[in-house]
């Protein structure tokens, strides 16, 4: 059991129930979970059972209806909308199944944008992003524009984004979903090591059992809560997201 100086997300009593006029559909439910510094957790279950639901919430990007999320010693539900924002810019990196590029600036533009609009110096901004790229094997495709890029790279160009403002915690959601078998096999392997590189924590979601595998701890969540992932046979194919 990791001692609590070591964790850095803390997840107790969760609940998220959407609600209509007609019904109520509770989502996540009593469900807990702690994350050790440094360490490469994933995520499986089958199509709506909440893991983008759950990954949401602890990117700030979705609220609980009850429980608490604490990142760092912060408890993300109790962050004003400044807080929140300098917590997705400084503390976060973000990688979805959908690059989500800026269509009119290049791989480099892109990924230097975020760290200068956080306040680094625009000429160190550049020197990060230029490294990260020469990183993910993009160095010959910088001031390409992402029509001129491959899905792949796309993609190669997101997870640089997520590491230009040095992120303590990357959260990734389904982030193959889109991609081949190659190119899924790639950005798995390269997400994995750029957080062993950059010693980063990682929290993903996904429906891939081959990227699964490469986590150091596993759950599969099913019934809104968490339990070892030994029963993830039950995980939809890759591709259906939730």
């Amino acid at each position: 059991m990791s001692d609590s100086k070591d964790i850095i997300v803390r997840v107790e009593n969760l609940e998220k129930t959407y609600r209509t006029q007609i019904e109520s559909l509770t989502i996540l439910k009593d469900l807990n979970m702690s994350v050790a510094r440094g360490s490469k957790c994933v995520i499986v279950g089958r199509s709506g059972s909440g893991k983008s639901t759950l990954l949401n919430i602890i990117g700030g990007l979705d609220s609980a209806t009850c429980g608490s999320v604490t990142v760092d010693g912060i408890q993300v539900a109790s962050m004003a909308e400044e807080e929140l924002t300098h917590y997705r810019q400084k503390v976060l990196g973000l990688v979805f199944q959908f690059h989500y590029l800026l269509k009119d600036f290049t791989a480099l533009e892109n990924v230097f944008l975020p760290c200068y609009m956080a306040g680094e110096k625009k000429k160190l901004a550049i020197e990060k992003a230029k490294s990260l790229l020469r990183d993910v094997g993009l160095e010959d495709r910088m001031n390409h524009l992402p029509s001129e890029l491959s899905g792949g790279e796309r993609q190669r160009v997101a997870v640089a984004r997520c590491l230009v403002n040095d992120p303590e915690l990357i959260l990734a959601d389904e982030p193959t979903g889109n991609l081949d078998l190659a190119n899924a096999a790639l950005i798995g392997d390269l997400l994995f090591s750029m957080a062993d590189k950059y010693k980063k924590t990682l929290i993903l979601v996904t429906h891939d059992m081959n990227l699964a595998s490469k986590g150091d701890v596993r759950y599969f969540i099913k019934d809104g809560k968490l339990s070892s992932a030994d029963g993830a046979a039950d995980a939809e194919n890759p591709g259906e997201n939730q």
